[in-house]
């Protein structure tokens, strides 16, 4: 096949796909042709299925790829900055849709979406992360913010730096969300006497620990739904 024979091939394959993405949408594509269409703008022309099975090969799926660090996704071969930054981006984006879905709004009544967005943060993160959500009076989310990131079992918190926050936010209430890159959404003792000394230290001040939320690529608990708050 000559190249510009190869060439016109791939040009069609492209077209086919997005063309079958846009008449049946995601559900239509397995995960591999996925990340081809991710992949088409890093590499404007060649075949990158080869690359897209490679990722899938190394981090098992779609979603599990784009989480992948960058770092990680270097170390696959044909992976460069644009692939990179175009998978990531995609990343980015679901974030920042699930996070305008629960900015602004009573945390009470959007419960379940607000558990749905910090998974998408965290669930699939291969290091521990420490965030607070603050809320105002009537308990509407009014910031998230991260607050430390660690190491794969181990983050860091500081429980005047949390409360502090809080003030200068003007935040009434506080929960705070930590991943467990394990996969076990249990809480350790460490992470219990943590959320004592937060929950205290925030009480002397006039600011509720409404909940510590940990959440894990295979599910999340909540301290006050075990009766730790």
């Amino acid at each position: 096949m000559t190249a510009a024979a190869r060439q016109s091939e791939q040009a069609g394959h492209r077209q086919r796909l997005r063309s079958r993405f846009l008449a049946g949408g995601a559900e239509s594509m397995p995960d591999y042709e996925m990340l081809e269409m991710v992949l088409f703008g890093a590499i404007p022309r060649g075949d990158v299925k080869p690359l897209a099975k490679r990722l899938i090969k190394r981090f098992g799926g779609f979603a599990d790829t784009v989480a992948a660090s960058p770092d990680a996704l270097a170390e696959v071969q044909g992976m460069g900055n644009a692939c990179i930054a175009a998978l990531k981006v995609i990343e980015a984006a679901a974030q920042r849709l699930g996070r305008e879905s629960v900015m602004d709004q009573p945390v009470l009544s959007s419960w379940d979406r607000l558990i749905e967005y910090c998974r998408m943060c965290l669930g699939r993160a291969e290091r521990e992360h420490f965030r607070v959500l603050f809320l105002n009076r009537k308990n509407v989310l009014i910031a998230d913010e991260e607050q430390q990131r660690g190491t794969v079992d181990h983050t860091p918190v500081y429980p005047r730096e949390v409360v502090t926050r809080a003030l200068q936010l003007g935040a009434s209430a506080i929960i705070m969300l930590h991943n467990h890159p394990s996969g076990d959404p249990e809480p350790s003792r460490g992470d219990i006497e943590m959320t004592r000394e937060v929950r205290e230290t925030a009480a002397r001040l006039g600011i509720q620990l409404h909940d510590h939320v940990i959440i894990s690529k295979t599910g999340h608990r909540s301290f006050k739904s075990l009766g730790l708050l």
